[in-house]
């Protein structure tokens, strides 16, 4: 356990934020909480485990909201109509007002209740939960509310900084399934797996089947996944089993053949099943194997990993008892940014702030940022500043190139990467060439923000660690992602976001109740797209202190406690989700199916059923009839979505959550979210295209650098600056050209 740090010494240290919000959405100011902010809650505290878990850190207000209050708050946080807009604008003018809310205000589901399941549903997400064959299978824990608190809680303050720049507030209109479309596992976006690499229109309308990507095997002590995706993964692989000569064919190098392989699954199957789980991590590591232990949520809490990160700490409630809670999601400077007591804080007494006079239309206008991501947490933390008007440069190269840039296409493009590096320009660079490196150097001279998730050291091995990077440019923003966190016994681990789901506890906590072996959360993508968005909650933070200090910083994101903080209550009450009022049940129709959250004896559901049973009621409806039917009666439910349903849905179309792009290297339309919020004084974001790898190289260098032309064509003549994937293309197309066989 860790005695957390005070208010004073956090980059959000000074900001005042008022907190109207019930539920679990309250979680969105926690954030804000744990980073500096003085929360007050205008609530009366609760003993129960989700109450506490998402107000651990806030200020409990016994006294009547008043204007005194108002002039001094910073954001006020509140459901829609709950305040007069006009007043709380003419009192500051400066203030950020977010009305939050479960469907956003003035569209068809805004008078509709929510429960996660309801927002599972409507999001598309769980109509890939689940296995072939059987119902869709309502994930565990809150996933979708919190998510969607973790995205307010990025939205709040980038509009919060934009405010300190330009001198004026604004109104933001914020919907939780907005969010938990985008921030859980975005049908449309960077999805990875979520659309299984094909367009959503063409996923089949039944639960992904039972498959062999990220195995599960049994061993000794219990099971363990690996996660074979690279085909050096796959040589590590085949030493390690001893090199059997029936797995040498070249084609085992492709992931197709050794899924479709029954053999080789029975061989590692054997090969696993009298080692344990702490022998195979340990070997399959020195192998270069991407393997975990499946551990139960319980035993990854109480792991050598989560002590030695100091994950956990203890809290005083407001009733006075002590209980064990996340220390946060953040490290700023190497300091955890957990809660503090609120029995130690008081409300704070008004500060001068000072406002700017830019002329902004986006929060990050103006500013520059280097992108070192890669896959979907990379993607998704530049793209949060790239969408707010940042010139975002993406550091690629042609020897390592992003995984997400694996396509049909030979240029490295796909709908999906399009839609996640939207706004962005390509350098191709080589970092290892040591004109590439000063390079580098030159551009963290001008840098305002530098972003990576590469695993834990590797900065440093190419001598670009914070120390260096920081002494270049003391003004410098670093946020850095990573599976497990750069500390601890398993910061050197491979840690895609399967392995991540098998040591937290999620795969083991995702499945049938009946079924032992039906783990299903192989096609999901989580926690990488909100592990993105708090790596941009951690850069906005340090922004916003740069404004009073002058100085840099970094944050640091381990995506393995983002799943543990989202999970908060269970660290208080480890019996708290196993008992759930929500059900999947089938409705008329081609598997079609609604969930209802409701307790069998609510007088509103027995009214509505008239004697039958509420399976055989659903059963007689179409999906959305059963709904609107329940809604009406003051029942949550919804229909369940699939991705390809998402663009005509009323609500969407309503809410404008999706926009539709035009790639000029791509065939067909681009699906993307439009915008995190409906903000009443900023632009929604650019309409540029995905780069290809090196697209923008000469661009960016005349641009920041302000390089001459016979410099630039020296460095492309010594490889430093890379071609781009046209260029490649091109040759390649060239040279098959010119030596076509002569016609006999």
């Amino acid at each position: 356990m860790t005695t957390p740090h005070s208010f004073t010494d956090r980059p959000l240290s000074g900001l005042y934020v008022i907190d109207l919000i019930d539920g679990p959405l309250a979680s969105a100011t926690r954030y804000l909480a744990e980073l500096g902010a003085h929360v007050a809650r205008f609530r009366p505290p609760s003993t129960a485990a989700d109450d506490i878990a998402a107000n651990a850190g806030k200020i409990f207000v016994s006294t009547p909201l008043d204007l005194d209050h108002i002039r001094q708050a910073d954001i006020i946080v509140a459901p829609p109509s709950s305040l007069d807009m006009a007043l709380m604008a003419h009192a500051k003018p400066s203030l950020i007002l977010m009305e939050i809310s479960p469907f956003g205000q003035n569209n068809s589901l805004s008078e509709w209740k929510a429960s996660d399941a309801v927002l599972h549903a409507l999001s598309g997400g769980l109509s890939r939960s689940g296995i072939r064959g059987r119902a869709p299978l309502l994930p565990p824990g809150q996933l979708a509310w919190q998510c969607a608190a973790s995205q307010a809680a990025y939205v709040m303050l980038a509009a919060h900084f934009k405010a300190l720049r330009c001198g004026t507030g604004e109104h933001i209109d914020y919907s939780a399934l907005d969010g938990a479309m985008q921030a859980l596992d975005p049908g449309y976006g960077i999805n990875g797996s979520a659309t299984m690499g094909r367009p959503a229109h063409l996923l089949s309308r039944d639960r992904p089947a039972i498959g062999t990507q990220y195995p599960i095997f049994d061993c000794a002590d219990g099971a363990v996944r690996i996660c074979l995706l690279a085909p050096r993964q796959w040589q590590g692989m085949f030493r390690w089993m001893g090199e059997p000569a029936a797995f040498a064919a070249p084609e085992f190098a492709k992931i197709s053949t050794r899924q479709q392989s029954t053999e080789l699954q029975s061989s590692l199957a054997t090969f696993f099943a009298s080692r344990r789980r702490a022998d195979l991590e340990t070997q399959g590591q020195a192998h270069g194997v991407p393997i975990s232990a499946m551990l139960s949520f319980s035993e990854f809490a109480a792991s050598d990993q989560i002590a030695q990160r100091q994950a956990l700490t203890t809290l005083t409630t407001p009733s006075g008892d002590q209980v064990i809670v996340p220390n946060g999601v953040l490290t700023i400077d190497g300091a955890r940014m957990g809660p503090v007591n609120a029995a130690a804080a008081a409300l704070p007494s008004p500060h001068p702030q000072s406002l700017g006079d830019e002329q902004v239309e986006r929060p990050f206008d103006g500013l520059k940022v280097l992108d070192l991501g890669v896959i979907v947490v990379g993607a998704e933390a530049g793209r949060m500043f790239s969408d707010g008007g940042a010139d975002v440069i993406k550091i690629e190269s042609t020897a390592f190139p992003d995984g997400s840039r694996q396509s049909y296409l030979p240029y490295g493009l796909s709908e999906s990467f399009a839609a996640g590096h939207r706004n962005k320009r390509s350098l191709g660079l080589d970092l290892r060439h040591e004109e590439g490196r000063a390079l580098f150097l030159d551009l963290v001279r001008h840098a305002d923000i530098l972003l990576s998730n590469f695993k834990p050291g590797t900065m440093d091995s190419l001598g670009l660690g914070p120390d260096t990077l920081l002494a270049i440019n003391p003004t410098l923003i670093m946020a850095d992602s990573s599976a497990f966190g750069p500390t601890g016994p398993w910061a050197k681990r491979l840690g895609y976001g399967p392995l991540v789901r098998a040591a937290t506890g999620l795969t083991m906590m995702w499945r049938y109740p009946d079924a032992a072996d039906s783990f299903s959360d192989a096609v999901t993508v989580y926690p990488d797209h909100v592990a993105g968005r708090i790596s941009a909650l951690g850069v906005t933070a340090l922004l916003i202190r740069r404004l009073r200090t002058r100085h840099g910083g970094t944050a640091s994101v381990s995506q393995a406690e983002v799943m543990l903080a989202q999970f908060a209550p269970m660290v208080i009450d480890p019996n708290i989700y196993p008992s759930t009022a929500s059900r999947v049940l089938p409705a008329a129709g081609d598997d079609d199916w609604c969930v209802v959250t409701a307790h069998p004896s609510d007088p509103a559901l027995t009214n509505l059923l008239a004697g039958q049973s509420l399976t055989d009621w659903v059963a007689q409806h179409s999906a959305m009839d059963a709904a609107t039917q329940l809604q009406a009666a003051g029942i949550a439910a919804a229909p369940m979505l699939r991705v390809c349903d998402l663009p005509n849905f009323t609500y969407a179309r309503a809410r404008g959550c999706y926009r539709v792009d035009h790639h000029p290297h791509l065939i067909g339309p681009i699906y993307s979210e439009r915008a995190t919020a409906q903000h009443s004084g900023t632009n929604p974001p650019d309409v540029r295209p995905a780069p290809l790898m090196g697209e923008h190289s000469e661009d960016v260098l005349r641009d920041w650098l302000h390089l001459s032309e016979d410099r630039i064509t020296k460095l492309k003549d010594l490889k430093v600056l890379q071609p781009t994937q046209r260029e490649i293309f091109e040759q390649i197309a060239s040279f098959t050209a010119s030596h076509k066989p002569s016609p006999p």
